[in-house]
């Protein structure tokens, strides 16, 4: 017999982490445009976009891209990020996700003009980029 004592597997908390709490109360917030009036592009990538095929189950993996042209108000980006990052458990088309994120963008800033081009990960072979506009 050893002497040894049985390893202890430290059980995981129940409670909620606090990135976990910030991504579910998570909102797109803005702010005041600091040059209205100036035409200008901002470009945000957003690298680690994950949700889940609504037919499988199986996890999706993308680099979303954000190109706007800011009228009264821009998107602050760590609401955006935690945003994006809501997505994660969602059971969503890469279709859906993208239409969702550009309504759900153009609904908080209001923007000239907008594009999201969501560049899913392949999976089975099958490599999808889908793009969606809204102008003013």
């Amino acid at each position: 017999m050893s002497n040894s004592s049985p390893e202890t597997v430290s059980q995981p908390s129940q409670e909620v982490k606090y990135g976990e709490r910030e991504i579910a109360e998570g909102q797109l917030i803005t702010f005041p445009n600091p040059r209205v009036g100036r035409r200008y592009d901002i470009n945000i990538t957003l690298p680690e976009f994950t949700c889940k095929c609504p037919f499988s189950g199986y996890p999706d993996f993308a680099t979303i891209y954000i190109t706007y042209v800011p009228d009264e108000r821009v998107v602050e980006l760590k609401a955006l990020k935690l945003y994006i990052n809501s997505y994660r458990d969602r059971y969503i088309s890469h279709e859906e996700s993208a239409n969702q994120i550009l309504d759900d963008f153009v609904a908080a800033c209001d923007p000239l003009e907008a594009t999201v081009k969501a560049d899913f990960t392949p999976r089975g072979n099958v490599h999808t980029v889908v793009e969606v506009k809204h102008r003013k």
